[in-house]
C-alpha cells in the first residue's frame, strides 16, 4: 500500500515536471529547463540577494524573454514596458499587480502599492496635490534646512579627520526629511547622528518581506516560513505600522498648515466615496518613509561610488557645480535642475543601480495579451527587470560603463558612441499609471544634495567595500558601506 502511494506520488510529480516542460502553454518560451518545471532556482536566487544578477546573466543567454518559473516571464525591452505597465486602451482589462509578490491589501487598509485599480486611482488623486510642483516649491525651505543640517554635521566630522561612512549619512539625511514630510516632525537621526530604532525597523521588514515573497508561491511553505521567521522579525515589521499609526495619530492632532504631505491631503479630502480613510493614510504614510527614504539614499551613494572611480567625471560634476554657483544660498531646487551634467551623474547612477533592482510582476488578464509582439495567455506573472534591461547590450553601449555623457544632449548623437543607446527601456521609476508619483521630488532632492555636498567638499574614496563588488538585493539594494573622506573647501 505504501509502495503504491509512493508510486503514484512520484509519478504524479513526474507528470507534472513533463507538462510544465513539453506542453504547458509558455513552454516554448526560452529559459533553463530548471526553471521551467520548478519554483526552487527562483525561491534561491531571492533568499541569495542575486535575482537582479541571474536575470541579467539569463537575458544575455536567452535574450529579451526569459521564463523565470513556471508561469513567469521576465523582459527587458522597451516595448514590454509600454505592454504591461502602460495606460491599456479600448476599455482592455489592466494587467494587476501579482498577488504572489504584492500582498492583497484587508478592506479599508490598502495604499499606494498593493491598492486595486480602483482604490488606487481614488488615492493617487487625492496624494498628487501632495507631490505637484507647487507644493515642492513650498517645501523646498522645509527640505533645505536638513540638508544644511546635514552639511554642517559632515563639516564637523571633516574637522575632525573622520572616515564617513556616507551610507548612513544619506540615509540619516533622507529620513529625516521624508519623516518630516510624511509626519511633520523628523526621526532625529541628524541631530542624534545616529538611526532612530524605526529605521532599522524599516531595513529589516524589506529584506524579511523579500524573502517571505519568494516563498509564496508555495502557499502552504510560505505560511510555515511566517511562523518560523524570528519572533524578533516580525515583531519589528509589526512595530514599523504602529509607529506609523502613532506618528500619525499625532500629526493629525495638529492644526497647522506646514507644507508636508498630511496638509495637502487633509485639503483635498472631500467627505465622500472618494476620500482616504485615516487607515489608508496611516498605511501610505509608512509606504512613503520606505520608498522616499532608503532608494534617494541608495542612489546617492551609487552616484558618490561611481564619480570616485572615474575622476575625470568627478571633476567634470564638481567644475559644473562650482562655477555655477557662488555662494551656498544659490542652490536651490530651480538653479539645481539646470545642472545639466549632475543631472546625467544621476540619470547614469541610476542605470547601473537602480532603485528597484529585480522586477515589479505584474498578472496578465483574462482573455491573454500581446507582449514585445507575442501572445502571452491570461494569468501569466510577467515583469521587465531592471537591472537586466539596463546591463544588456542590446539596449545601451558599453552597458558596464559609467558615462553620464550617454545622457547628454550638447552634442549630436551621431558624433557619440552612445547613439545607439535605447533611452525608451530606462523607466527607474516605473512606468505608466502606477508609475512612482513622487518622481519629481525625488530628482529635486538628489540633485540638490549632490550640488551642496560637491560644492561645499572635496571627497577622496578611503577603500571600496567588496559589497559595491558584487551588490546584494532583496527589492532594493543591502546596504552598502561608502567610507570616504572629506575635505572642506
Amino acid at each position: 500500500m505504501i509502495f503504491l502511494l509512493l508510486s503514484l506520488v512520484l509519478g504524479g510529480s513526474v507528470l507534472r515536471l513533463l507538462y510544465r516542460k513539453w506542453l504547458h502553454p509558455l513552454a516554448h518560451f526560452p529559459g533553463p529547463a530548471s526553471a521551467a518545471v520548478s519554483n526552487l532556482p527562483y525561491v534561491k536566487w531571492v533568499i541569495s540577494g542575486q535575482l537582479h544578477q541571474r536575470l541579467r546573466e539569463l537575458h544575455d543567454e536567452y535574450g529579451d524573454v526569459v521564463r523565470i518559473r513556471p508561469n513567469s516571464l521576465v523582459y527587458r525591452s522597451s516595448q514590454a514596458w509600454k505592454d504591461i505597465y502602460g495606460h491599456r486602451k479600448g476599455g482592455a482589462l489592466p494587467f494587476i499587480k501579482d498577488p504572489e509578490f504584492f500582498t492583497p491589501a484587508p478592506p479599508g487598509h490598502a495604499h499606494l502599492i498593493n491598492a486595486n485599480e480602483a482604490d488606487h486611482a481614488r488615492q493617487r488623486r487625492l496624494l498628487s496635490h501632495a507631490f505637484s510642483d507647487r507644493v515642492m516649491r513650498d517645501q523646498e525651505p522645509l527640505i533645505m534646512s536638513h540638508v544644511n543640517t546635514f552639511i554642517q554635521k559632515l563639516k564637523d566630522k571633516a574637522r575632525e579627520g573622520e572616515v564617513i561612512d556616507m551610507t548612513d549619512w544619506l540615509n540619516f539625511l533622507t529620513f529625516d526629511i521624508v519623516g518630516d514630510l510624511a509626519f511633520g516632525e523628523p526621526f532625529g537621526c541628524l541631530k542624534d547622528s545616529a538611526y532612530h530604532p524605526w529605521v532599522g525597523t524599516i531595513f529589516n521588514s524589506i529584506k524579511t518581506g523579500a524573502i517571505l515573497r519568494a516563498f509564496a508561491v508555495y502557499p502552504h511553505l510560505a505560511n510555515s516560513m511566517r511562523h518560523l521567521m524570528p519572533k524578533r522579525l516580525t515583531e519589528k515589521r509589526r512595530a514599523h505600522y504602529q509607529m506609523s499609526k502613532e506618528k500619525m495619530l499625532r500629526r493629525l492632532s495638529i492644526q497647522t498648515q506646514r507644507p508636508d504631505f498630511v496638509s495637502y491631503i487633509l485639503r483635498y479630502n472631500e467627505d465622500d466615496e472618494r476620500c482616504m480613510s485615516r487607515s489608508e493614510i496611516e498605511m501610505n504614510a509608512a509606504i512613503i518613509i520606505q520608498a522616499g527614504s532608503e532608494t534617494s539614499a541608495s542612489v546617492l551613494c551609487s552616484c558618490i561610488y561611481l564619480l570616485l572611480q572615474r575622476p575625470e567625471c568627478l571633476e567634470r560634476a564638481v567644475n559644473e557645480i562650482r562655477s555655477t554657483f557662488i555662494h551656498d544660498s544659490d542652490i536651490t531646487f530651480t538653479a539645481s535642475s539646470k545642472l545639466d551634467y549632475v543631472s546625467a551623474v544621476i540619470e547614469e547612477s541610476l542605470r547601473l543601480f537602480p532603485a528597484i533592482p529585480a522586477i515589479l510582476p505584474r498578472l496578465v488578464p483574462d482573455g491573454g495579451a500581446t507582449i514585445n509582439g507575442e501572445f502571452v495567455p491570461a494569468h501569466t506573472s510577467v515583469s521587465v527587470a531592471h537591472y537586466s534591461a539596463y546591463r544588456g547590450s542590446e539596449n545601451f553601449t558599453d552597458p558596464d560603463t559609467f558615462a553620464p555623457e550617454r545622457w547628454l544632449d550638447s552634442a549630436p548623437k551621431e558624433f557619440t558612441p552612445y547613439q545607439s543607446d535605447q533611452h525608451d527601456v530606462f523607466q527607474p521609476f516605473s512606468y505608466g499609471p502606477r508609475g512612482c508619483i513622487g518622481q519629481n521630488l525625488a530628482y529635486a532632492e538628489m540633485r540638490n544634495i549632490l550640488a551642496k555636498l560637491l560644492w561645499h567638499f572635496d571627497i577622496t574614496q578611503d577603500f571600496v567595500s567588496p559589497q559595491w563588488v558584487n551588490p546584494k538585493s532583496y527589492i532594493v539594494w543591502a546596504k552598502r558601506p561608502l567610507h570616504v573622506r572629506l575635505e572642506e573647501r
